[in-house]
């Protein structure tokens, strides 16, 4: 996956000025986003404070990590439940 030139930092403080009035078109010019990158930070982002949003981000990589870990068991039990049936 891509990595965001944004920090998550970044994105709240772009939120944070689309909710204080500032429209959306000029929020998106000035950071130089499409208004569908914004959109998608909002629905990702919207309403979270900075500490929730590093938290929110420890938590998709470990559960990335522990989903990379049940496939390799299951493709482990899978091979061994394979050998185990074969005739010799």
């Amino acid at each position: 996956m891509k990595r965001s030139r944004f920090s998550e930092e970044q994105i709240i403080g772009v939120l944070k000025e689309q909710e204080a009035g500032m429209a959306t078109a000029e929020v998106c010019r000035r950071h130089g986003i499409s208004p569908a990158t914004f959109y998608q930070w909002k629905s990702k982002f919207g309403g979270l404070e900075v500490s929730e949003a590093r938290r929110l981000r420890s938590l998709e990589e470990e559960n990335a990590r522990l989903k990379k870990l049940l496939a390799e068991a299951m493709l482990d039990n899978a091979v061994l439940k394979d050998l185990a049936t074969k005739k010799w």
